[in-house]
């Protein structure tokens, strides 16, 4: 329950919540001295206090290197690879070309990570490419970034993965052949990201040790799959094998839709440099998870997908909607349901790894005056951005009774790999630009070159390719503009205006029970 005006202007609180005045920038709670005790603060701050650091209102350093890899894993692995790893063959028809694009993506994605690795070393910032977009090249390519993400990517992410979910979920209490009812799969699915979203709020800890423990389940049910795939070959069961380029299709629009759906599986291995901030020797750590995690995951989708091809031929598979349920169901036999509990499993944590860390790009972009000021704002009890989830959890929820939530994430993938094309651009853009600064990590120019030009053909492929979509995904990022110079550039608004804004801020603040960020002098 908020606590009143009077409670927090008692003398004997350790709080004290200012005022709106339209005069002044909106008001933030401010940590003071207890009273009787000599006022020695410093920006609300005790100063010789041994628990200055510990008190201040900021983001703490809670994630090491195992939660590094876990959020790495858990945003990667989701459930994608247990449910529909068939779009690689759909386009190439045949077991041997798609396993070498798996492969290929797998690679890509490395080189892609390693140019994050220089990049989240060079600029310590949370937020991740919508930061790098911000130092390279300005406000608004990074605020049209941050408002796809908020407006689509995020939130159409959150409610695909809650539905997925609630399917796996509900599934075991529906007859075959029954279909799940539409609400019980929104109500679900909101009811599981509200939970989620309520975990990372106030319980950080708890998040990462469960994400931990999550990241290993979902690495022991796909090394159970490869290990039943291995044993199945090693029976002679190699059929599927015999002709494996036969049919290959060679028309290279068809070739970079296959390798455009093979790296969108792989997608996610930026995503701890979102969370910079809250790494501990993040210069050690940040680097370190991510060539642990990539070599990892790439090994894992690559066998997988011979233990699939191995067991399901591939009409089998390209018919199949969940193709790791149709794997245990042919094999398994009676254990065949172990596998439904762990892609439920395995959606389960990457919802929260999404939750969790899309939340800090949601933050830092208010920081920089990109979102509602309330957005940037800290929970003083929890020290978690309350503000920028309990936003990102409304707007999921309102994603999932979006018809179209599908259909939205699709006109938006080509734009976001646009601006992940321009993230790995600042590589460059800072060698050219600002030769001499600190690199902790520094690649050679040939990667972020490869991968730049691999992704600017994966950009202009589909033009030709899927127009329609890419014409739609092109609109919702311009529609962005005019919210920006309503919004950034417009800063003497009216009286009026500045005091609803001011108020809505406060009044935000004491149902949180938040306030700005304190940062180190």
């Amino acid at each position: 329950m908020p606590a009143t005006n009077k409670e927090l202007q008692s003398p004997s609180s350790e709080m004290v919540l200012l005022t709106p005045n339209t005069e002044n920038p909106p008001p933030i709670i401010a940590v003071t001295a207890p009273p009787g005790t000599k006022d020695t603060t410093k920006d609300g701050v005790r100063e010789g206090s041994a628990e200055s650091d510990s008190s201040r209102v900021v983001m703490k350093k809670q994630l090491g290197l195992l939660e590094g890899v876990a959020i790495i894993l858990g945003i990667i692995f989701g459930s994608g690879i247990f449910v529909s790893p068939k779009g690689v063959l759909r386009e190439v028809e045949s077991v041997g070309t798609s396993l070498i694009i798996w492969v290929l993506c797998g690679l890509l994605s490395m080189i892609g990570a390693l140019c994050y690795a220089e990049l989240g070393t060079a600029i310590p910032k949370s937020g991740g490419d919508y930061a790098y977009i911000y130092e390279a090249y300005g406000s608004l390519p990074a605020f049209l970034y941050l408002w796809d993400a908020m407006m689509i990517f995020v939130p159409t992410t959150n409610a695909i993965m809650g539905l997925t979910f609630a399917s796996y979920v509900l599934q075991p209490f529906f007859a075959d052949g029954c279909e799940i009812p539409k609400i019980a799969l929104q109500l679900l699915a909101a009811a599981t990201i509200c939970f989620l979203t309520y975990l990372n709020s106030y319980y950080m800890k708890i998040t990462t040790k469960m994400q931990n423990v999550i990241m290993f389940t979902k690495i022991a049910a796909l090394v159970l799959i490869i290990l039943v795939g291995l044993v199945w070959m090693l029976m002679g069961h190699t059929e599927n094998f015999d002709k494996p380029f036969e049919n290959t299709e060679t028309d290279p629009g068809k070739l970079s839709v296959a390798f455009y759906s093979g790296i969108f599986s792989y997608a996610g291995w930026n995503y701890l440099n979102f969370m910079t901030e809250e790494l501990r020797d993040p210069y050690r750590n940040l680097p370190r998870a991510i060539y642990i995690s990539l070599p990892l995951v790439t090994g894992i989708y690559v066998l997988a997908n011979m233990a699939y091809l191995a067991v399901l031929s591939a009409p089998e598979m390209l018919a199949s909607n969940a193709i790791a349920v149709t794997f245990a169901d042919k094999i398994l036999g009676s254990f065949s349901l172990i596998i439904p509990i762990m892609v439920a499993i395995s959606a389960f944590g990457g919802l929260s790894v999404h939750i969790m860390t899309s939340s800090r790009m949601c933050f830092v972009g208010a920081r920089n005056g990109h979102m509602p000021a309330i957005l940037s704002h800290i929970s003083v009890k929890s020290y978690t951005p309350l503000p920028s989830l309990a936003f990102l959890c409304l707007l999921s929820i309102v994603m999932l009774v979006v018809s179209d939530v599908y259909v939205l994430i699709t006109y938006s993938s080509i734009v976001e790999s646009f601006f992940i094309m321009m993230s790995v651009s600042a590589v460059l853009y800072f060698r050219y630009k600002h030769p001499n600064m600190e690199r902790p990590i520094k690649v050679s120019l040939w990667i972020p070159a490869v991968f730049v030009v691999v992704c600017a053909f994966l950009v202009v492929v589909p033009v030709y390719v899927a127009p329609f979509e890419v014409a739609m995904g092109l609109l919702i990022t311009l529609i962005g503009i005019p919210f920006y110079y309503v919004g950034v550039v417009w800063q003497n608004k009216p009286k009026w205006v500045q005091h609803a804004i001011d108020s809505m801020t406060f009044t935000c603040q004491k149902l949180f029970m938040s306030a700005k960020e304190q940062k180190q002098d």
